[in-house]
């Protein structure tokens, strides 16, 4: 080969590496546009069925037990398993929820995006950086609501605050107003630390919305929309207006006359369910086809509630698309991120793909497929195959009761496999087993495990389209100990009981644990220790700082003696949402008690889980 022609070669390889770079990096040919009163991708109209996904940039669900900070940023798997799942699912669009800000009510360590007035969190905005990076990757276009106008996750008020003004203030006051526009103008200039582009250059924003359910006035939005059309030409700008009153879910007139709002929406919270389509038929008649209209939020009805709105959705075609509130994703530390909704009674819970047995109460898994069928169906394509899951990560594992992973995309289940080889011969020691079972607990316990035995694991996900390969192999664990767990699903675990009930419902201020005891005064719990005590353990919520249960060792079941255990308290300083106090009692002590009961000496307390280890 002569030097001209190895010289030649190499330009076409940097060239052929750049332009891969620059499609992975900006995977959309065109920005979304508007033409009449529809939204078009190039020539084409585009219209969606799709998820809010209100934590797919700052995660407000860490619940595990012990963690008095329920705030964190997501992860790049965290992220990549929402991208994965819209697109299975056959979403075009993801719907985020608000550009977090220093809030006074969250716990100290909460991490943030707005500091102050002009102060941003750089490893936050490196999460909207990754996220739009995926975007691009997975073809899906993000709706980046700029504000909230409530407290939740820092909004409005939160601006206010740091002038020690009222949230009122902040629509007419000009410092308040000055302040956000900083933050937007940071947001929209903003060069992404991954790809290198702006964020109003990028095609992955479908629009920028100017914030969540605001009750804005139209002179402060008018201000706002216009300096968003000042600083960035190539996005759309949607008016994030909404009024409060649920019986009012309407688009208002002076944000259908203003030239720099390009699309209005509505949110859908009706308590009948076939009052839904009625009104975005309103809607549809008051916008008139002067602009695009979606449906940003709806949810919490039926199944059959959801199947007609969407009916009615598909059917018209002045309606650019629906987003259902909400979608959460899988946890790092493994299982899934659960929040539960203060609407619908209380029934609802964020939804989870692909549907699982937890969700038998909202009808998760009929509703997870017929959402599915919708996406593709407004779109005019066949539904394709479900995919076969990619395999799981095994993560660390500490004893053979604590076995957990991070969950692949689709998987409706896992195997669990062991050997005493780290090459095999593997035999399943788990079948089917779900990670939405338990909410922030280890997710297997192996309880064939022989004592003084070493065993390495790993796992494999399932679904109806088939089972992944083998994750990695994590060993050797060496069984120290066994263990008895009982998660309160039922009394079927206790040896005797006294006045005591499951009890489910508010699962929030528990943090999100779906069955749990309660008892008044004089209520009891006995556990039997399978063999010699090593260590008990109470999970349990009590609603004041005082102590209402008491601990009680026996060595025949007759003669009982107070252990006197005070718990450790695990207490997030936020109030939002009336969590109850989490707390650990744990005995480890040098008398083997044969029995261990759990004696309620008040009504405000209620029981989560129980673990026993012993030899």
């Amino acid at each position: 080969m002569t030097k001209q022609i190895r010289r030649g070669v190499f330009i076409v390889a940097v060239l052929m590496l750049a332009m891969a770079h620059q499609a992975f990096s900006q995977g959309f040919e065109h920005f979304i546009t508007v033409k009449g009163n529809q939204l078009m991708d190039g020539d084409a109209a585009f219209r969606f069925i799709s998820f809010n996904v209100p934590t797919l940039n700052f995660q407000e669900d860490e619940m595990a037990y012990t963690t008095t900070n329920p705030y964190a940023l997501p992860t790049e798997y965290e992220m990549r398993d929402v991208f994965a799942t819209v697109k299975e699912m056959g979403g075009q669009v993801i719907r985020i929820y608000t550009i977090p800000v220093k809030n006074t009510n969250f716990p100290a360590d909460a991490p943030t995006y707005v500091e102050a007035p002009g102060q941003f969190n750089e490893a936050a905005f490196k999460v909207t950086d990754k996220m739009l990076q995926l975007a691009n990757e997975y073809n899906i276009r993000i709706i980046f609501s700029l504000l909230n106008n409530r407290q939740w996750m820092g909004g409005r008020p939160n601006y206010a605050a740091f002038r020690n003004k009222t949230a009122d203030e902040f629509w007419t006051d000009p410092q308040l107003i000055e302040d956000f526009k900083k933050t937007i103008e940071y947001v929209v200039n903003r060069k992404n630390t991954y790809t290198g582009v702006r964020y109003k250059d990028d095609m992955a924003i479908l629009c920028w919305e100017t914030g969540n359910e605001l009750t804005s006035p139209i002179d402060w939005t008018i201000k706002i929309t216009r300096y968003l059309k000042k600083l960035d030409k190539n996005h759309l700008v949607m008016d994030g207006w909404y009024s409060d009153d649920l019986d009012f879910p309407f688009v208002r007139e002076a944000s259908l006359n203003e030239w720099s709002i390009d699309m209005v929406s509505s949110h859908h919270y009706e308590r009948n369910a076939l009052d839904i389509p009625g009104n975005i038929q309103k809607n549809i008649a008051l916008v008139n086809n002067r602009k695009p209209y979606l449906v940003g939020e709806f949810g919490f009805v039926s199944t059959s509630g959801i199947a007609s709105v969407l009916d009615f959705v598909i059917d018209n075609k002045d309606v650019a698309g629906a987003l259902i509130w909400s979608l959460r994703h899988h946890r790092k530390d493994g299982g899934f991120y659960w929040h539960s909704e203060p609407l619908g009674a209380g029934v609802y819970k964020a939804y989870h793909w692909p549907g699982f047995a937890s969700g038998e109460k909202y009808d998760e898994a009929s509703l997870m497929q017929l959402y599915r069928k919708k996406a593709f169906e407004i779109q005019g394509k066949a539904v394709p195959p479900i995919t076969i899951p990619l395999k799981p990560q095994l993560l660390p594992i500490k004893n053979v009761h604590s076995i957990s992973w991070r969950g692949a995309m689709g998987a409706t289940g896992y195997n669990i496999y062991r050997s005493e080889s780290s090459n095999g011969p593997w035999e399943i020691v788990g079948y089917n087993k779900s990670d939405a079972d338990v909410p922030y607990f280890p997710l297997f316990h192996d309880e064939t495990a022989a004592l003084g035995r070493t065993y390495y694991y790993c796992v494999a996900a399932m679904n109806s389209a088939g089972v992944s390969d083998k994750s990695n192999v994590v060993g050797p664990v060496k069984v120290e100990r066994l263990a008895f767990i009982d998660d309160m699903k039922n009394l079927g675990s206790t040896l005797d009981s006294k006045a005591v009930e499951v009890v489910k419902g508010n699962d929030r201020s528990f943090k999100e644990i779906r069955s749990r005891l309660a008892g008044d005064y004089g209520s009891e719990v006995v556990y039997e220790v399978p063999g010699k005590l090593e260590e008990f353990k109470l999970y349990a919520f009590e609603k004041k700082r005082f102590r209402y249960l008491a601990i009680l060792g026996s060595m025949d079941g007759v003669q009982w003696v107070d252990l006197d255990i005070f718990p450790s308290s695990h207490t997030n300083s936020e109030s939002n949402y009336g969590y109850w106090k989490p707390k650990i009692y744990r005995y480890d002590g040098d008398t083997d008690y044969r029995y261990i009961k759990i004696l309620f000496k008040g009504g405000v307390a209620q029981l989560a889980r129980v673990e026993i280890t012993y030899q």
